[in-house]
């Protein structure tokens, strides 16, 4: 059953100024009030919702519809029961206050309190992360965000090169490789390739072990006859080229610092469970990240993404929600004698794609994932949807893991039957 709590907060967050709406257990609105982003006046907030309703922060209920930010984190410190809910709900549950479509900020945040009164169940409530899944989950995104920054310039320096220097393409797919970076400086145009020696070529490929072709094919390639351009298109390609290899490097330094933090905070996660210690006889507590490790496919990122992700459905064994939030339960659209079967778009994307490789990587690794994979294609379905089936089992042994603090077990899911 859900949660009853005696008030009910509705926020209508903004970059700027966020509207308030206060109303107590039977919908009747005991008052409004518009909050500037700041922590001065958050903490006014507060104090404001403690000393109108008179009641202790525990007992007064806020939904929002981030489930993280400045708000969110200020109000759950000081031990509000901070609840959040989806976007696309919030617009289904302003229907019922106008059907005309009208919409304000006064009007979301009555909405929000209001429905959370009504229909706490289909709201989700927040709890605290602990400091280093907070961490965990910024050095994800940092990863994320470096990686695909670092395809943009790979991109833009490909295409560069491409203007006036196309035969040093041949040599690497990978731009942002440190050796190809290294080449160039020693090579920036093709008159320089002429002149560079052997000698300093085979040195660099033994810097960094490169053994797909020897010195004296880098030079081959390097000296074949070069484009003939435009005056000035050399030294402008070149100089943009050299700033495009500055950036690509602090990138890639950045990606390398952000994943070794990432393995610290595992092995700190995995070394100080937080299940209590078991009792005499029986045997220890194994550590969350323990359990996902056991299980195969799970590498660095995908074991970091359940965690920051899915870390509240995962921690409480609930396979329904995880497939969910992950984009692996399929979606039916039901009425009369038409039934389509949809694949669900309203997910985590991260947790999806987390998902998508790891049950791409299992089917490779483990021989029960690539039996069930094999039987799914033979069935005639495609292998997007086969790796979301191959993922949703995997979800349900996560779960029952969690649930039994054990780890995986291959001979156990091997005597399993497997279902199509």
């Amino acid at each position: 059953m859900s949660e009853m709590f005696d008030w009910y907060v509705g926020i209508d967050w903004a970059s700027e100024v966020h509207q308030v709406c206060l109303a107590d257990d039977r919908g009747v609105v005991r008052g409004e009030r518009a909050v500037r982003h700041g922590g001065e006046e958050l903490a006014a907030l507060a104090a404001w919702l403690i000393a109108t309703t008179g009641a202790a922060p525990e007992r007064i209920a806020v939904g929002i519809e981030l489930p993280h930010g400045p708000v969110v984190e200020s109000l759950m410190e000081r031990g509000f029961a901070v609840h959040a809910l989806n976007p696309k709900q919030l617009d289904r549950f302003r229907d019922r206050f106008s059907v005309s479509g009208a919409k304000d900020d006064r009007r979301d945040a009555r909405v929000l309190g209001d429905s959370l009164r009504t229909d706490t169940r289909c709201f989700r409530r927040l709890k605290r992360d602990e400091p280093r899944l907070i961490e965990l989950r910024e050095r994800l995104r940092m990863t994320e965000e470096c990686k695909h920054e670092r395809v943009r310039l790979t991109n833009r320096m490909r295409e560069q090169l491409w203007r006036y220097y196309p035969q040093i393409l041949e040599l690497s797919d990978d731009l942002s490789a440190a050796w190809f970076l290294d080449l160039w400086a020693l090579a920036p145009t093709p008159a320089k390739a002429l002149r560079v020696r052997e000698s300093t070529i085979a040195k660099l490929l033994r810097k960094h072990r490169v053994r797909r072709f020897d010195a004296a094919e880098v030079m081959r390639r390097l000296r074949r006859p070069a484009l003939t351009v435009a005056p000035g298109t050399v030294e402008a390609a070149s100089a943009h080229v050299g700033a495009l290899r500055d950036r690509l490097r602090l990138v890639t330094r950045q990606i390398t610092a952000a994943e070794r933090r990432v393995d610290q905070i595992l092995t700190e996660l995995a070394a100080s469970p937080e299940e209590p210690e078991a009792a005499p006889g029986q045997s220890p507590q194994q550590s969350d990240v323990t359990i996902l490790r056991s299980l195969p496919g799970v590498g660095r990122i995908v074991c970091a993404t359940l965690l920051v992700e899915a870390g509240g459905p995962l921690k409480a064994g609930d396979h329904q929600a995880l497939r969910a939030l992950a984009g692996v339960a399929p979606v039916t659209r039901r009425s009369g004698k038409s039934c389509v079967v949809l694949m669900r778009q309203a997910c985590s994307q991260r947790l999806r794609d987390a998902v998508y490789h790891w049950s791409r990587v299992a089917v490779q690794c483990d021989a029960t994932c690539k039996a069930r994979y094999q039987a799914l294609r033979q069935a005639g379905h495609s292998h997007g949807r086969a790796l979301r089936t191959v993922g949703d089992r995997l979800l349900e042994t996560a779960c029952a893991m969690m649930r039994s603090r054990s780890l995986y077990d291959p001979q156990r899911t091997a005597r399993e039957p497997q279902a199509a």
